[in-house]
C-alpha cells in the first residue's frame, strides 16, 4: 500500500539524556572503603570523586552527579532515583532497598551491607545521598524533622 505524502507524519527523534548518578560508601565503618573513611575510596574522602568531595562527582557537589544536587540523579533529588525520593529505590523509601529500610541492605540496617553497619564489608552500603550528618541537617532545615530524627535514632554515634 502506498501512503500519500500528505498523510505521512513526521516523527522527531527524541534523545533521552542519560542521568549521571554517583554513589559513595555510606555505612558507618571508618576503615578502608567505609562510609566514614577519609582516605581514597571512602565516604568521607575530600579528594576527587570522594564521598565528601565538593567538586565534580563528589558527595558534596551541588552539580549534576553530586550528592548535594537537587536535579535528576542527585542526592537531594525528590524524583525517582533521588536521595530524597520516597518511592522504590529512593533514599527516603522505607521498603526493601530504600534508604530508610531497616531490613537487609537498607540504609538503616545495622547488619553487614547496611547503612548503619560499623564493620568491614565486601559490599558496603552505597548511596547517592550526601554524608549522613549533612543529610540530617538538610532535612532539619527543610521541614523534615521527623525523618531527620528517625535517621539520627539509628546512627551509632549521633
Amino acid at each position: 500500500m502506498v501512503i500519500p505524502s500528505a498523510l505521512v507524519i513526521s516523527i522527531k527523534r527524541r534523545e533521552i539524556m542519560s542521568v549521571e548518578e554517583n554513589t559513595w560508601p555510606r555505612d558507618q565503618y571508618s576503615g578502608p572503603g567505609g562510609g566514614l573513611y577519609t582516605g581514597p575510596g571512602g565516604g568521607m574522602y575530600t579528594g576527587p570523586g570522594g564521598g565528601a568531595y565538593t567538586g565534580p562527582d563528589g558527595g558534596m557537589y551541588t552539580g549534576p552527579g553530586g550528592g548535594m544536587y537537587t536535579g535528576p540523579g542527585g542526592g537531594l533529588y525528590t524524583g525517582p532515583g533521588g536521595g530524597l525520593y520516597t518511592g522504590p529505590g529512593g533514599g527516603l523509601y522505607t521498603g526493601p532497598g530504600g534508604g530508610l529500610y531497616t531490613g537487609s541492605g537498607g540504609g538503616l540496617y545495622t547488619g553487614s551491607g547496611g547503612g548503619m553497619y560499623t564493620g568491614p564489608c565486601d559490599n558496603p552500603y552505597q548511596s547517592n545521598i550526601p554524608p549522613w550528618p549533612v543529610l540530617i541537617k538538610y532535612l532539619e532545615t527543610h521541614d523534615s524533622q521527623d525523618i531527620a530524627d528517625l535517621i539520627r535514632s539509628h546512627m551509632p554515634d549521633l
